[in-house]
């Protein structure tokens, strides 16, 4: 969103995504997990933070995200949520809390509206409109994702872009006219072919969200770990921001090489 456009509401809501969708404004979105990156991204004007499942694999140590508990996502979002007032907070569903149905993901979009959540996100398509429903009538807002899908890597047989040939794309296009008109309020694209991405972006009336999907979506999504340099990937769709790998490694040796010359800590780090 532009400044002019983003100084004014206090708090973003659904509809300024809406609205900038309309005027043709993209808008970003970045992952959050904790006080101190949440309230550096709503400094910087960020407009949404996802707290995403992917802290299992950014912040936890485990290999996929399909390892990323409700209980994890409880404890990430109330942490981003109370640091923060302005942006839009959005929440994961974790692998394994709504694939059985729509009184599950009731249940656990539930927890983490009570935790903090403005917005609750799921994977999938068509087969998740019953999910979609029942989040949405009991007054939660939720943001679809298409494309790949982290939690189905392994049936996805890893990290593949997803809408490729004409019939994927058309699927891609269906599933998410599906989630609209179960009521999502956005969708993520995540790896998908830029053409197709633009198409389904022109075929929805509500924001498209992409990450690795091209430049022509209404939003954008990284991995803020991605963004900043400090996790090490270098995937095609990602660009770092800066290097806080390397600074925090620098900073890491000089104060191992200060402490152990005994010019830390000096005498201004003293108490008399």
């Amino acid at each position: 969103m532009s400044t002019e456009s983003t100084a004014g509401p206090a708090k973003i809501r659904l509809r300024h995504l809406q609205q900038a969708k309309v005027e043709g404004r993209p808008f970003t979105m970045l992952t959050a997990y904790d006080q101190f990156s949440a309230q550096i991204f709503e400094s910087a004007g960020i407009e949404v933070l996802l707290v995403g499942d992917s802290v299992g694999t950014t912040v936890l140590g485990h290999a996929s995200t399909t390892a990323s508990t409700h209980q994890d996502m409880l404890t990430f979002t109330g942490a981003v949520a109370r640091s923060v007032t302005r942006p839009l907070v959005v929440a994961d569903l974790a692998f394994g809390t709504y694939e059985s149905g729509p009184a599950d993901a009731l249940r656990h979009g539930v927890e983490l509206v009570r935790a903090g959540a403005e917005a609750v996100k799921l994977e999938g398509g068509a087969e998740i409109v019953p999910q979609v429903r029942a989040l949405v009538d009991a007054g939660i807002p939720v943001v679809g994702h298409l494309g790949f899908t982290p939690q189905s890597v392994n049936s996805l047989s890893g990290h593949r872009v997803q809408g490729r040939g004409d019939a994927a794309a058309e699927k891609l296009v269906v599933d998410a006219l599906a989630l609209q008109g179960a009521g999502a309020a956005a969708v993520v694209l995540e790896l998908v072919p830029a053409a197709v991405a633009e198409a389904v972006t022109e075929a929805l009336e509500v924001p498209t969200i992409g990450i690795g999907a091209g430049p022509r979506c209404d939003g954008q999504v990284l991995v803020w770990q991605d963004m900043a340099g400090l996790s090490g990937f270098h995937g095609k769709f990602v660009k770092a921001f800066a290097d806080l790998r390397g600074q925090l490694q620098a900073a890491a040796e000089q104060y191992r090489a200060e402490v152990g010359e005994r010019r830390y800590p000096g005498p201004e780090h003293s108490f008399d």
